[in-house]
């Protein structure tokens, strides 16, 4: 018998793979909060799935986000990263993304780590919500505002509240995947 799923990863291998394995789990560490938060500032106006098919090609392009190095780098880079068909090329957001690499250094300073900063504004736990349907899931909460607010505050760019709302999601601060969703308790 086939799982009840989210509706929005019916379509594509891809995502139901991304769906049933990582959309919606807790995550803790900056590495993986740094990647995700770089991808969603990518997906800013496009579709996720976009981003999925070439995430592979912005982690090697990327340094497998490693913002030690994003943070450092140069004009060459950012050329080379503007010559890459394997990732988005948008100028303002390969730029963003060196900017932020910057700003959420600054915050691991400031809070000793980003997660610490990021999870402070749940109490460091996920929010469940009970959506029966996906018509039910907000794009954007007042916690996505109030973090998008802050983000931008401290320097990061194309963190709007939509971005900040569906990287909460990715990394499991909020779990909305539908009651029905057989993701939903597990998660």
């Amino acid at each position: 018998m086939e799982k009840t799923r989210c509706g929005w990863c019916e379509k594509n291998d891809l995502y139901k793979q991304y769906h049933d394995l990582e959309w919606g789990v807790p995550v803790y560490d900056d590495q993986q909060l740094f990647e995700f938060l770089i991808l969603e500032t990518f997906q800013a106006g496009l579709s996720w799935i976009t981003v999925l098919k070439k995430r592979e090609n912005f982690r090697v392009a990327f340094d497998f986000f490693d913002y030690h190095k994003v943070a450092a780098y140069d004009e060459d880079k950012y050329d080379e990263l503007l010559q890459n068909a394997g990732i988005i090329r948008n100028k303002l957001k390969i730029k963003a993304a060196i900017s932020n690499a910057q700003a959420f250094m600054a915050i691991q300073e400031e809070f000793g780590s980003f997660s610490k900063y990021i999870w402070g504004f749940t109490n460091g736990k996920p929010i469940t919500n009970t959506a029966k349907t996906l018509s039910e899931i907000p794009a954007t909460t007042e916690l996505s505002d109030t973090i998008s607010k802050d983000l931008k505050k401290r320097g990061f760019k194309f963190v709007g509240s939509t971005v900040i709302y569906a990287h909460m999601q990715a990394t499991g601060m909020v779990n909305d995947h539908i009651t029905s969703c057989f993701r939903y308790k597990e998660v």
